[in-house]
């Protein structure tokens, strides 16, 4: 898969990252650019850490499942040593080059990317899954398992039945959505990440749970699957 250079990831101080951010923050679209109907191919993407050595190591792993079948259709690792070091709003500068080594190695070409994380909820609306559109040139979603607090405001928790939600609104402004996957277990965080609209990640997002997981399919295997590259590699 082709992936855009948006920038390069030799920066490590907090006033660089901001600076990226607000520059492309500007050219985020929480519109659909692409037709539901025309959705095959969905991939997961998330990472695990261990460390060696004083060292801290990361793999990513992608996991490319069939929209309507749910089939897994191919999957992807990288593994490197992690430079940047854990600043809460600046994940996708430790994450991202990860993430585009193992996008690199896919032979299929994903319609929309998913990705453990947040995207449009974040203090500066860039999360990872946001950030990470602009290199892949796909549309993104944001799936959380916790909550991000933003400018200290918390969320309202939706009632037990299976797909209530309540909107995350801060400043009158929607940054995500609450969203009961599942009858009676603990709800997840989705955002947009980018060219996508909310209505529609909820809507993509419940479509692909099933009941071995509140998460979706395609960010469950890819934790499965990180969680399995670093026994391999520790």
């Amino acid at each position: 898969m082709e992936i855009k250079e948006i920038h390069n990831f030799n920066v490590y101080e907090e006033s660089d990252f901001i600076k990226i951010q607000n520059e492309l923050k500007k050219k985020i679209m929480l519109k659909n650019t692409f037709n539901k109907s025309s959705i095959r191919l969905v991939a997961g993407v998330d990472l695990a850490y261990w460390e060696y050595k004083n060292k801290q190591y990361g793999t990513c792993s992608i996991v490319v499942i069939d929209y309507n079948t749910k089939e897994v259709v191919e999957k992807v690792n990288s593994v490197g040593e992690i430079k940047v070091p854990y600043i809460p709003g600046f994940l996708a500068f430790r994450e991202l080059p990860l993430v585009i080594e193992a996008s690199k190695k896919l032979v299929v070409e994903p319609d929309i990317f998913m990705f453990d994380g947040n995207g449009y909820l974040h203090f500066n609306h860039m999360g990872i899954a946001t950030h990470a559109s602009f290199f892949l040139d796909k549309p993104t979603i944001g799936v959380a398992k916790s909550y991000l607090k933003v400018n200290g405001v918390d969320f309202k928790m939706p009632e037990g039945k299976e797909s209530s939600y309540t909107d995350i609104i801060i400043n009158g402004e929607v940054y995500g959505r609450v969203l009961r996957t599942r009858k009676d277990v603990k709800p997840i965080f989705i955002s947009c990440g980018n060219n996508v609209d909310l209505e529609t990640c909820t809507e993509i997002v419940l479509k692909l749970i099933n009941r071995e997981s509140r998460l979706p399919i395609p960010t469950r295997l890819a934790d499965l699957e990180t969680h399995i590259s670093r026994r391999k590699l520790r």
